[in-house]
């Protein structure tokens, strides 16, 4: 491996984020705090299961930012077979989509310019991880988010127990200057977790991603729609999304969605 790939942006986001990860654990242990307390009167048990918690939403971060988000296959086929295999699946009214990079492209899927491939159920290219996130991956995405948010209400809570207001300003600044400035950031943080947890259980409740429920005006396939043909209901779409069934194409679930339609409206004549 070159040197300067150690200097890649995944690389050093991910550096970034187990530093600061372990760096604000460290700060909550070593200033009297309930968990320092805890510690020191032998209740292991709760010190322990803090540090479980943080080890596991590193390593589900890690996991996510890591793993294949759902890159479409691009290996060189005859182009006849690529377009038998398309018009058997995709229906008739719904025209194939084209990436000029990498060839057809499934419905759902979209190119990312960051990471140079196509995603399957495209979501959103988080920075945070310097990784998509699409079908393979949103469901961990979801349970990071909750485990983290876990952790850092926690954290939060801990780092609260740990500021005393009763010294003088400059003696309190100097005793607990950095477990304040790390209150804030918890405080920065646990909100920007809250706010994302709440608008992916949305989307998945709704079977839904966040660039179609940005850009549905845009998108060839929903801008003629007034309502979201792939919501098969509340309890289908946490099935489908947490559990991987029903199985099935996003291309037939269109069409039975265009079928639905269509049968409405001639019950309705």
């Amino acid at each position: 491996m070159a040197p300067w790939a150690l200097l890649s942006p995944g690389v050093l986001v991910r550096t970034g984020h187990t530093v600061l990860t372990w760096g604000i654990t460290l700060v909550l242990f070593l200033h009297d705090t309930a968990l320092r307390q805890w510690e020191e009167q032998g209740e292991l048990f709760l010190p322990l299961t803090f540090l479980l918690l943080v080890l596991a939403s590193l390593l589900l971060y890690l996991a996510v930012s890591l793993m294949d988000p759902g890159y479409v296959n691009v290996q060189p086929q005859p182009q006849e077979e690529i377009k038998e295999e398309q018009t058997a699946m995709v229906p008739q009214a719904i025209p194939l989509r084209h990436c000029r990079h990498c060839l057809v492209l499934p419905l759902r899927a979209r190119h990312c310019r960051e990471c140079r491939r196509c995603v399957r159920r495209f979501d959103h290219h988080c920075p945070w991880m310097e990784n998509c996130v699409g079908e393979r991956n949103h469901p961990l995405f979801v349970a990071y988010l909750a485990l983290q948010l876990v952790v850092l209400l926690w954290g939060l809570y801990l780092a609260w127990s740990g500021l005393h207001f009763s010294q003088p300003w400059g003696l309190w600044l100097r005793s607990s200057g950095l477990l304040f400035a790390t209150f804030l950031l918890l405080s920065l943080f646990s909100l920007a977790a809250s706010l994302l947890l709440a608008s992916h259980l949305y989307l998945v409740a709704s079977n839904t991603t966040t660039w179609e429920f940005i850009s549905s005006h845009r998108i060839a396939y929903l801008r003629q729609r007034s309502s979201n043909p792939f919501d098969r209901g509340l309890t289908r779409n946490l099935t489908h999304f947490f559990c991987g069934w029903p199985s099935g194409s996003w291309e037939t679930l269109w069409a039975e969605g265009e079928d639905e339609e269509e049968e409405g409206r001639s019950q309705a004549v």
